[in-house]
């Protein structure tokens, strides 16, 4: 009988583990996804580039502020968690969203309008609302879809291993 609460906590530890795995796995990505993304001037010679957040669970956050100071071309990488739209297109170069509907998703998508601000999203939603990349989680790992015309309209240039590993381009 004293087994079970044992059991239990072994089995919420190794959830937290598995989340925070992807979680990192999602960082990873989007470190990657921004490396590899060209911004244009005045963004482009900047010190720094933002990496903003919002919709994300702890965890996620957790994985992303462990990107602090990673070198993003010339820049290194700043990050942080956003809780109005309205400050996505003045403050950042990338915009990770983590809200599940659509409508959500399309709310923060006006908000930046058509600043160049590389917006990547984890929802299976996201490519219908507009993003720029769309992360899909796997049983094997993770892949993602790219939305190239919502990018260039964006003035963002995706590099060609980019487009060539996406499970879809639009």
């Amino acid at each position: 009988m004293r087994l079970w609460p044992l059991l239990l906590a072994a089995a919420a530890a190794l959830a937290r583990a598995d989340s925070l795995d992807e979680d990192r796995l999602r960082a990873a990505f989007v470190l990657r996804l921004a490396q590899y993304t060209q911004w244009p001037a005045p963004v482009a010679e900047s010190p720094t580039l933002s990496l903003c957040a919002a919709g994300l669970q702890p965890a996620g956050m957790e994985a992303l502020r462990a990107l602090t100071s990673r070198p993003v071309g010339a820049a290194q990488l700043r990050v942080r968690a956003l809780g109005e739209p309205r400050d996505a297109a003045r403050d950042c170069q990338v915009l990770l969203l983590g809200h599940a509907d659509a409508a959500t998703l399309r709310h923060w998508i006006a908000a930046v309008g058509d600043a160049p601000v590389l917006v990547i999203a984890t929802s299976p939603e996201a490519m219908r609302a507009g993003v720029c990349i769309a992360l899909i989680s796997e049983p094997q790992g993770m892949a993602f879809a790219v939305n190239h015309g919502e990018s260039r309209k964006r003035g963002l240039s995706l590099a060609a291993p980019v487009l060539k590993l996406a499970r879809e381009v639009r």
